[in-house]
């Protein structure tokens, strides 16, 4: 196979696996951003009781900025051929491994800690709701709406909060708590299904949330894992083709080098040629005269024929 042909198909290669690679390292930025700004998001609200969920996210944020900035250094560095960049790419793949390595056992050693504290998480949001924290209210609803739930362990841990606590015995349970609900002219039913509201419905969800809440906390992590596994899959594929375009680039460019040595080192013999045959036509000038020129020494010298 010849040489520019081989760099042509490792650069087509090495671009096809790179917007691979952009596609995943960018995925998993978007998870850090989403732990860290999520608004819908348990794992946000663990972000000042759980320094380690704010690492991770920090973590996967940051994974995200340098797979940007390593994916144009390696595209530049293939197109151009220049060794430098994809040497520096292959840097910036060696620090991405360690941090992803790093972050997936953080996350996976403090998988327990983490689901305990969403638990916590949880019973704060009953104790609190239809307080001041409007936006804590709206996820509890958004949990127990979607995931069909009702309390952590069930309804019964609502007697935590004041509001129900106070009604007990009537019924009354967040509108998020009942699968349908209605309203009649001057009812206490739950009007909608959007406000954080308290009131009265048909079909209360009995099961609690913490099942729920686990299985989306460990289909979560599996998914990232995944994702940072599969980074590391192409990043080691990147390894392999960023070597071998780096040999391939660096093999042509000696040979271009050679060849400029060589056109260069054939215009002295050239004049060198053009001196010695002055030289000659010298000798044959001193002939005739009854002189020779003496090569070594550089002296006319009697022609002994004579």
């Amino acid at each position: 196979m010849k040489l520019d042909v081989k760099i042509q198909l490792l650069r087509f290669c090495f671009q096809v696996f790179n917007f691979i690679f952009l596609a995943l390292g960018l995925s998993v930025g978007a998870f850090g951003l989403w732990i860290l700004f999520g608004q819908q998001n348990l794992l946000t609200a663990l972000l000042n009781d759980e320094l380690e969920v704010g690492t991770v996210g920090v973590g996967f944020a940051l994974v995200g900025a340098v797979v940007s900035v390593g994916g144009v250094i390696g595209c530049v560095g293939a197109e151009r051929g220049n060794r430098l960049l994809l040497l520096t790419y292959v840097g910036f793949h060696i620090v991405l491994v360690l941090g992803q390595l790093f972050l997936t056992l953080l996350l996976l050693i403090n998988r327990d800690k983490i689901e305990s504290g969403l638990d916590t998480t949880v019973d704060k949001f009953i104790v609190n709701y239809g307080g001041d924290h409007h936006h804590d209210d709206r996820l509890m609803d958004s949990v127990q709406r979607f995931s069909e739930c009702c309390g952590r362990t069930g309804p019964s841990d609502w007697k935590t909060n004041s509001f129900v606590k106070n009604n007990t015995g009537s019924g009354i349970l967040p509108c998020s708590c009942f699968s349908w609900s209605r309203r009649s002219a001057d009812s206490p039913w739950c009007v909608n299904m959007t406000s954080p509201l308290y009131g009265y419905g048909n079909d209360t969800h009995t099961e609690g949330c913490k099942d729920k809440v686990a299985a989306w906390f460990e289909e979560n992590t599996l998914t990232v894992v995944g994702m940072v596994f599969g980074l590391i899959l192409i990043q080691v594929i990147q390894f392999a083709l960023a070597g071998q375009l780096y040999r391939a680039v660096g093999r042509k460019s000696d040979l271009k080098n050679a060849e400029n040595i060589l056109v260069e080192s054939e215009i002295p013999r050239e004049e060198e040629e053009m001196e010695y045959g002055e030289e000659n036509y010298s000798y044959m000038d001193h002939e005739e005269e009854g002189y020779y020129i003496d090569p070594a020494y550089q002296e006319y010298l009697p022609d002994e024929r004579y």
